[in-house]
């Protein structure tokens, strides 16, 4: 690596660059306009000369839709054998992602029974974009489930809810019955205390 002053890196791209001068294109346009002019006089100007100054002299709206032509040829160019051979490459064609929330009303759309069911109107949908579908469908159906109860995993949580619900329920009557002898047993000791001071109850 090359290195300048102080030890640092020196970057040696575009240096021996050079760059038409304005004024030499300038001059370049007047002369071959000059060799125009000259060959109109004398009549030797060709049908594809006289085409291109035409364009020259039309106003810059012109050009611009050129410009996009041009580019729309070139983007439609086919490249090596395709402009021979018409190719249906299913892989060329770039599908554009699609949102959850739009996959969802069009499946809605497509399953309610007044729509009418024709394929061609239908779009394709990707492998990936089923599976999401097909993962969002499960979830749902899973949910609705689980909400009354038929998954096992539902049932699991009941059986466990009615332990808990009986073991806080047995816990409960234990401390009934704890606060019920105390209250007893403090009934008692008042009583036995009242016997010792010689009050009657």
């Amino acid at each position: 690596m090359p290195k300048g002053r102080g030890g640092k890196f020196i970057n040696h791209k575009g240096k021996h660059r050079s760059f038409t001068n304005p004024d030499e294109l300038e001059e370049q346009r007047k002369r071959e306009e000059k060799e125009r002019q000259w060959r109109a006089e004398r009549g030797e100007v060709s049908s594809s000369e006289e085409e291109e100054d035409d364009d020259k002299k039309e106003g810059s709206d012109d050009s611009s839709s050129e410009e996009e032509t041009s580019s729309e040829e070139e983007e439609g160019k086919a490249k090596g054998v395709e402009g021979l051979i018409q190719v249906e490459n299913p892989n060329r064609v770039q599908q554009k992602a699609k949102k959850l929330s739009t996959l969802n009303t069009e499946l809605a759309a497509a399953t309610t029974p007044s729509a009418p069911s024709s394929s061609s109107s239908k779009p394709e949908l990707s492998r990936r974009e089923r599976e999401e579908l097909e993962k969002q469908r499960a979830a749902a159906n899973y949910q609705r489930l689980h909400a009354k109860g038929k998954t096992e995993e539902a049932r699991a949580d009941l059986a466990r809810l009615a332990i808990i619900k009986a073991q806080r329920e047995e816990a409960a009557k234990k401390r009934a019955d704890e606060a019920k002898m105390k209250e007893v047993e403090k009934q008692k000791k008042s009583q036995q205390t009242q016997k010792a001071l010689g009050k009657k109850p």
